[in-house]
């Protein structure tokens, strides 16, 4: 069962997530290679930016890597309460808080402290959204359909 969970809200999550993340860089004038070679600089440093296609395709697994430990830590919570009992809509909601929370209030600033963590309004929103509706809310109902509610 795991196995069925993992890859679906992997995938699922995982693209919605990136597809995101490229249409806002589009839209506040990046590119999508930018914004992978973003993600690369996470783990790799800042180097990675001269990198061209080798270090985009480092961000795209950087974020999938990324994405296969939100779905399996979720997974492994799912099956227990309180997250096997609670509505797979707040879960997921609270998921995707917690995940926004350590994301931005402790991976970002560890790694890039002159920039995060981000207070301004719109920019907490533009993060926030993707965390609970493209990331939290897939992963939690596609558990739910997968291991199905609990007793608690």
């Amino acid at each position: 069962m795991m196995g069925r969970y993992f890859w679906k809200a992997w995938l699922l999550a995982g693209t919605l997530d990136i597809i995101y993340a490229g249409v806002l860089s589009v839209w506040f004038g990046g590119t999508v290679g930018s914004m992978l070679l973003s993600v690369a600089s996470g783990p790799f440093g800042n180097g990675v930016a001269d990198s061209g296609i080798a270090g985009q395709a480092a961000g795209f697994c950087v974020h999938f890597a990324i994405m296969a430990v939100m779905v399996a830590v979720y997974g492994v919570l799912a099956q227990r309460p309180p997250l096997s009992t609670m509505s797979p809509w707040l879960a997921g909601a609270l998921y995707g808080l917690a995940l926004y929370g350590v994301m931005y209030w402790i991976v970002l600033p560890l790694r890039f402290p002159t920039v995060h963590p981000i207070t301004e309004p719109a920019r907490v929103a533009r993060a926030l959204f993707p965390h609970i509706a493209l990331v939290g809310w897939p992963i939690a109902l596609i558990a739910r359909r997968v291991f199905g509610p609990r007793p608690a």
